[in-house]
C-alpha cells in the first residue's frame, strides 16, 4: 500500500478529545492522576469509574474498573495502547511536571528532544505507558530540504527543563 491509495486527509481541525482507560484500582489511579500529576475529578460513577480533567473540560481521561479490577497489565510482546500522550500549554508547564515526577520519586523510563517537541515517559500505576510533553513553536520544527518534517530523537536535557519558572 503506497501513500497514493489513501484518501483525503480528514478536516485538520479533527482533535482527539479524551482515552477511556481500565485501571485494575480506581482509587490508586486517581492518587496517580490527580495526586501526582494534578488533574481533578469532574464526576464519579460509582465505586468504578471516574472523569478527570484539566481546566474544567468534561474529561480528557476516564477510568475505569469495569471489566479489569484487579487485573494485571498486559504482558510485553501483546497488543494494545502503547502510551497516552498528555499535551501541557509551554515549556514551565512540563517543567512544573518534572517536578512534582520528582516530588512524587516517579521514576522517567525517558526524557526526550524530537526535534518538534520536549518529553517525559513514565508508567502509570497499571503499568500504562505516559507521555507527558509540550510542542515546540512551529517556526522552530526542522524540515529537510523537500519540505518534510524532520523529527528525531535525542536526550533532553532535564536541568534545562528543571530552570524553566511558571
Amino acid at each position: 500500500m503506497s501513500d497514493s491509495d489513501f484518501e483525503k486527509p480528514i478536516n485538520p481541525e479533527v482533535r482527539i478529545g479524551h482515552v477511556h482507560l481500565k485501571v485494575s484500582n480506581l482509587e490508586r489511579s486517581l492518587k496517580f492522576y490527580c495526586g501526582v500529576l494534578g488533574f481533578e475529578i469532574t464526576q464519579r460513577y460509582g465505586k468504578n469509574a471516574a472523569f478527570i480533567s484539566a481546566g474544567g473540560y468534561h474529561h480528557h481521561i476516564g477510568l475505569n474498573t469495569w471489566e479489569s479490577e484487579g487485573g494485571k497489565s498486559p504482558a510485553n510482546g501483546t497488543t494494545g495502547l502503547y502510551h497516552v500522550a498528555i499535551l501541557y500549554p509551554t515549556r514551565a508547564d512540563l517543567a512544573d511536571a518534572l517536578r512534582r515526577l520528582i516530588k512524587y520519586d516517579i521514576r522517567l523510563e525517558g526524557a526526550s528532544n524530537h526535534g518538534v517537541s520536549e518529553a517525559l515517559y513514565i508508567r502509570d500505576p497499571d503499568n500504562i505507558g505516559v507521555e507527558l510533553y509540550w510542542d515546540k513553536p512551529k517556526e522552530e520544527w526542522s524540515f529537510d530540504n523537500e519540505g518534510n518534517l524532520n523529527m528525531y530523537t535525542r536526550p533532553l536535557d532535564l536541568e534545562n527543563l528543571l530552570s524553566e519558572e511558571i
